[in-house]
Formats: structure tokens, C-alpha cells, sequence
């Protein structure tokens, strides 16, 4: 993986960083269950905003009906090496595909509550909505 120096107001290691990405799943009678997994640093010695050395981990469970809808529950968790702190939002979400004229969309919404978060980070409840464009083969 790749990160680009794109923070903003201090939110972010605002610096250049690569590291490797994993993902394993299996899929198998509408269930999909797997991980993924990554681990970034710092690469370019920019201070400013201090060293960075973060993993990302995002196990999930999903079940997709015959109708295509899913249902899924994951987290997408993050620990930060630098500061010992763990970033953990726990997310529910329903999605569901449909088309429009020929181009197929999910459209998904789905529930977040933040498990743990540094100080000053985010707390409880929280809600996501989601489009994606489908481009099948």
C-alpha cells in the first residue's frame, strides 16, 4: 500500500508512507466471511506531525440473499503504534442491488458504534450511507 500526504488540520500523518497488504476470504452458500489486513510507515522523515507505524485490520462476515441483498458485519480497526491507541468501530450494514435503466447500483446503509477511540477521537453511534457503481463482466 501507498499513502499519499493528503491530511488536512492535523488529522492525519500528513507524510508519505507504504506498507503490505493481505486479504483471505472464503465464500460459500451466500456467506462471505474473511480479513483484511494492513501495515503502514512512515517513509519520507516529515516530523512535523511525528512518525507514523499503524495496522489496519478489517475482519468481516456477510450474507448475500438470492435477491442480492447483504447483510454485513464488520470492523475496521486500527492500531497506532507511535501513540499505543486503538481506533475500533464496530459497523452493521444492509446493502441491496438495483438496477438503474442498465447500470446495476448497491445502494447500502448501515449502523457504526465506535468500540474504543483515542481521546478526542469519535464516541458511540454513528450511521453510513453508501453508492456503488457496478461494472460486471
Amino acid at each position: 500500500m501507498i499513502q499519499a500526504p493528503t491530511a488536512t488540520d492535523d488529522i492525519a500523518p500528513n507524510q508519505w508512507g507504504a506498507g503490505l497488504t493481505g486479504v483471505a476470504l472464503k465464500q460459500s452458500d451466500g456467506w462471505t466471511v474473511g480479513g483484511l489486513a494492513n501495515h503502514v510507515w512512515s517513509i519520507n522523515n516529515n516530523d512535523q506531525y511525528g512518525q507514523q507505524s499503524a495496522t489496519f485490520l478489517q475482519p468481516f462476515l456477510s450474507y448475500t440473499t438470492p435477491k442480492a441483498t447483504s447483510f454485513t458485519l464488520n470492523t475496521e480497526s486500527t492500531y497506532n503504534w507511535q501513540t499505543e491507541d486503538w481506533s475500533v468501530p464496530i459497523n452493521f450494514v444492509v446493502t441491496q442491488v438495483v438496477k438503474i435503466g442498465k447500470q446495476p447500483v448497491q445502494f447500502g446503509l448501515g449502523a457504526r458504534y465506535w468500540a474504543a477511540s483515542p481521546d478526542g477521537g469519535p464516541q458511540g453511534w454513528g450511521a453510513r450511507f453508501q453508492v456503488t457503481l457496478l461494472f460486471p463482466q
